[in-house]
């Protein structure tokens, strides 16, 4: 008979000289790791329970805690590692499909950090931002093909549906219910602080939260959750999902247990009934069928609204993007194979998609071979971690990306990867009233605040040291990177030269 025992990830360790039996590590602990017998004067940790939040450690007045990684372990090698086994182990107990959040840490090459920055010196002088004007805004939606002139002569302004951002950085989706309403108002209130936009991503949107109407973007995913005609007009855009870099070609799943008040009633389905989003939309099989759903959103919105259409990298991405640029959306949304999200089959999110890197490379390419690329602006995502990556993804062809796990770490996140419990630990990744309250929507905006402002300023920072003065004029810029140790192909594909060439 096979006995299955698979050794805890993490260990709490306990300085027994510093504790003061205060207890609060176990009021902290949704997770129930701690306890305390008082007969025996005893605490007693339950490892197996332990996702290394560190709540505990947090707030341990005497610091007398630390989580460690757990040394013991299979006797693995290179091909059966530790989490390999573990995963066989739990399949053949349960039968079940292994869940994960976040974005993947599988160890796949990041193009980001294989890329660098070009700099201006005698040539091109550098520009001081601190002295000189640098313009950060951008303007999302189809460009004007030709200019036109009344009689006297003068340009005819066209009424193009655009978004107006004062950064090049925007808020990825994260549904209500997926995350908590004081998360879910932090980034509506820093959105607006910063001129910038929220998208609310599958879940429709809170009536306390449609005053943030000219800061947010509606989704429509497969399921339809929350969708009305309100909702679609309160949004300053509307974004269509059709796939998601952490989960392509399946839908979304959000647990039942997360299914409550308000958030059933904002979803528009059953208390405590699982929210599962069909893998296709069942209107839309062609890139035929994806045109007449953008018209029919355009219809409703009387022509005043930007469409996006978001889709997952995908091998034939660039096919997919011409497609989409002619349906008459007017963003595409490019989201890589490191995208996070709440909750995705373990095995789809670590081995299924293309880094965004060589996504965006091929579809701005693509689109510029077509003549069409000012037909659509683009924004990518999928682990943008910093400045840098943002300055790279711009001078790759991206009009602007979508960022979400940063804003959740500066919110408190502690990557702790166990979104799908429901029992985030920092009142975030959950509907559980006493965590949410853990959670101050002010605070976490302000965080959030100070976090895209540091961002943009490094962002003048590397345009001036560049001799480029505005977004607009990094975009496509790729003779300002260079490729370092990367392969043939590869410097092919992002349309990069080598290091050190000319």
């Amino acid at each position: 008979m096979a006995i299955d025992y698979i050794y805890p990830e993490f260990e709490v360790k306990r300085n027994l000289e510093k504790c003061t039996h205060c207890l609060i590590c176990i009021n902290e602990c949704s997770n129930k790791v701690h306890s305390y017998n008082k007969e025996k004067n005893l605490f007693i940790e339950n490892d197996e329970k332990c996702v290394s939040c560190l709540r505990c450690v947090a707030f341990c007045p005497t610091h007398a805690l630390k989580i460690v990684k757990n040394d013991s372990g299979f006797k693995s090698n290179y091909n059966w590692d530790d989490d390999t086994i573990k995963a066989v182990i739990r399949q053949s107990s349960t039968g079940g499909i292994l869940l994960s959040s976040m974005g993947s840490p599988v160890k796949k090459k990041i193009y980001w950090d294989s890329i660098v920055i070009n700099a201006s010196q005698v040539t091109n002088p550098s520009i001081d931002p601190l002295r000189e004007p640098m313009e950060t805004r951008v303007f999302l939606g189809s460009k004007d093909q030709s200019i036109e002139r009344d009689e006297r002569g003068k340009i005819i302004k066209k009424k193009r549906p655009q978004l107006v951002l004062e950064t090049p950085i925007m808020f990825s989706a994260m549904s209500y219910g997926s995350i908590s309403y004081n998360a879910h108002k932090a980034l509506a209130m820093a959105s607006k602080e910063l001129g910038t936009f929220y998208n609310t991503g599958e879940g429709g949107l809170h009536e306390d939260f449609y005053s943030y109407g000219d800061n947010t973007i509606v989704q429509i995913a497969s399921g339809r959750f929350g969708v009305k005609s309100d909702y679609l007009k309160v949004g300053k855009a509307i974004e269509i999902k059709i796939g998601q870099g952490a989960k392509p070609g399946i839908g979304g799943h959000l647990p039942g247990s997360k299914i409550v008040g308000d958030i059933s009633r904002t979803r528009m389905i059953k208390e405590n009934s699982d929210a599962i989003s069909p893998a296709p939309h069942h209107d839309i099989y062609s890139i035929e069928d994806l045109s007449q759903l953008v018209y029919s959103l355009k219809e409703v919105t009387h022509y005043q609204k930007p469409i996006i259409v978001k889709v997952a990298a995908v091998n034939n991405i660039a096919s997919i993007a011409s497609g989409i640029a002619r349906s008459g959306a007017d963003i595409i949304a490019l989201d890589g194979f490191r995208g996070g999200t709440g909750a995705s089959p373990t095995v789809i999110r670590d081995n299924v998609g293309l880094p965004i890197e060589l996504a965006l490379a091929t579809v701005d390419e693509r689109l510029r071979e077509e003549a069409i690329r000012d037909k659509v602006s683009l924004v990518v995502s999928g682990s943008i971690r910093n400045s840098a990556d943002i300055v790279k993804a711009i001078a790759l062809g991206a009009d602007s990306v979508y960022v979400a796990t940063s804003l959740l770490i500066a919110m408190g996140c502690h990557m702790c990867r166990s979104c799908h419990t429901g029992r985030c630990n920092w009142g975030i990744a959950t509907q559980d009233e006493n965590l949410v309250s853990r959670l101050d929507p002010y605070i976490a905006k302000e965080r959030i605040v100070n976090l895209i402002t540091a961002w943009t300023n490094e962002i003048k920072e590397m345009l001036g040291g560049m001799g480029i003065n505005s977004i607009e004029a990094l975009r496509g810029n790729r003779a300002m990177l260079r490729g370092l140790a990367l392969n043939e192909n590869e410097l092919k594909v992002l349309g990069l030269k080598g290091a050190g060439e000319w």
